[in-house]
């Protein structure tokens, strides 16, 4: 009689109509072949993204569950990192209908720079152009500048420059007018620091560079001052 294990065409045409039942299979033929297939859907759910773990969960046994679970919060991080990063970059012109989109709905956690101004007015000019420069140091701060009459209509000249810093919609900080951003003598390092102190970029200067200019004048004050001052002190105490 022939062996109904025996590799033959005859047997697999049997195996099909059901006549002969299925081949039996090595039981260590059987745990490599299911080795294989667990390696496999591992590597199929570790090399999918995001939008493809959620598509396919359907397809995969519960225990797979825990690790894809593990995997779609490993991918779910590697995306917001790559959103985050790198995500402006520039600063951008806005008008007041894009206000709401881009300030009050900026998102969580994004930190916004709005810098009202008007062409022609000369701090107005510098200081869109020290953010500019940090827009491009900090991408992930959104920097925006807007003409102040489109954005808040009436909106008054002496206030000019204005730089409002948003969190979340909520505003965190304000500057208005010349004075508080000390005239055209203002450096892109002071207003880097002005803006860190506000937590709307994170500044790698360890101390408010202002404070040094501050220093060397009133020490340039001090040896100013007259010499016989010192001598007057002295007669009072002898007296």
């Amino acid at each position: 009689m022939q062996d109904p294990n025996e590799d033959t065409e005859w047997n697999d045409i049997l195996r099909k109509k059901g006549i002969l039942p299925p081949k039996e299979v090595p039981k260590d033929d059987e745990e490599e072949e299911l080795a294989l297939q667990q390696q496999s859907v591992v590597k199929t759910y570790e090399d999918m993204t995001l939008e493809e773990l959620e598509d396919n969960e359907d397809e995969f046994g519960e225990d797979d569950e825990a690790a894809i679970e593990m995997y779609k919060q490993r991918r779910l991080a590697e995306w917001k990192a790559t959103q985050m990063k790198n995500i402006f970059g520039e600063m951008v012109e806005i008008s007041g209908q894009d206000y709401i989109k881009e300030v009050n709905e900026a998102g969580d956690g994004i930190w916004v720079v709005l810098h009202l101004y008007k062409p022609g007015i000369p701090l107005c000019t510098l200081i869109n152009q020290h953010l500019s420069s940090l827009a491009r140091k900090f991408p992930q701060t959104k920097f925006l500048k807007s003409i102040s009459t489109t954005c808040i209509a009436n909106y008054p000249d002496r206030n000019l420059p204005t730089v409002f810093v948003y969190l979340g919609g909520e505003m965190k900080a304000q500057y208005i007018g010349p004075l508080v951003f000390g005239g055209m003598n203002l450096k892109v390092d002071e207003l880097e620091w002005r803006l860190s102190e506000s937590g709307a970029v994170k500044t790698d200067l360890e101390e408010n560079p202002k404070k040094q200019i501050e220093d060397k004048l009133m020490s340039s004050i001090r040896s100013s001052l007259p010499s016989g001052r010192s001598s007057d002190s002295d007669d009072d105490d002898d007296d």
